[in-house]
């Protein structure tokens, strides 16, 4: 009984507590909607996680913010899309910070001996797992999902992003595409054999991750012609600029 009670008071430090619901509003095609927020709260495991992660990307970028947290964070991925001199720099850049985080003998071990179990299927299902479990620090409330393979199989091998964190802070299409998306579909197929698709949802900042499922060419890709945010702090200037509400592709795209 008093190892469970330990488990139970440790638990929501270590790994965060369960998601806190909460109403918020948000703006869809004009329409204010009241929709229900899931907020997930960061434990101590996800703060520890959350500096080492910061501590690679300053390694990258030479140069730190003063800010802590969360908040300094993504000032330190504004500077590396300002130090890139072009989208493919910066995803290049990004695929970098993502492999200094595992030790150098596992992702060719990974590849080597996991990847052709199944034709991949056990590396997506166990990617997804390890995504879900150890990435909602820095994307917010996650879960595995079922996803359709090009096989015409399915396969629990998605993850299914509420509310990106990560994007609703950034505020910009741009870093979404050119620090996240790109760069962690790169990283997955070559540093560890398994595929990935990534569908944000520039509407309401969810996001399906799709292990074993391949990405299409970047002049195809849906995600890569979307406009800009509505929240980005340019695309009012723009518009005025423009004279109308018509916002054209993100120029960091």
């Amino acid at each position: 009984m008093e190892g469970l009670m330990l488990l139970r008071l440790r638990g929501p430090f270590l790994a965060g507590t369960p998601p806190a619901r909460s109403k918020s509003f948000r703006r869809i095609h004009g329409f204010q909607i009241e929709a229900e927020k899931h907020e997930y709260k960061p434990g101590l495991l996800d703060d520890l996680l959350l500096g080492f992660f910061r501590r690679k990307m300053v390694e990258e970028v030479g140069w730190d913010s003063k800010k802590p947290g969360y908040d300094g964070l993504m000032e330190v991925v504004n500077q590396l899309m300002m130090k890139g001199r072009s989208n493919s720099e910066i995803e290049q850049s990004a695929v970098r910070v993502l492999i200094s985080l595992f030790p150098p003998f596992l992702l060719p071990l990974f590849k080597m001996l996991i990847t052709p179990i199944q034709d991949g299927k056990i590396a997506s299902m166990m990617l997804a797992r390890a995504t879900a479990i150890s990435c909602q620090w820095l994307m917010g409330t996650c879960s595995v999902n079922s996803v359709d393979l090009p096989d015409g199989s399915s396969c629990s091998s998605g993850v299914f992003v509420e509310r990106c964190k990560y994007l609703e802070e950034s505020k910009c299409l741009g870093v979404c595409i050119n620090t996240c998306k790109l760069p962690t579909q790169t990283f997955f197929k070559d540093c560890m054999g398994v595929p990935l698709l990534m569908e944000p949802n520039f509407a309401d900042y969810s996001c399906q991750f799709k292990f074993g499922v391949t990405p299409p060419a970047q002049d195809t890709d849906k995600a890569l012609q979307e406009p800009c945010l509505d929240i980005c702090p340019n695309v009012r200037r723009r518009r005025n600029l423009r004279g109308n509400n018509d916002v054209t592709q993100c120029p960091k795209v």
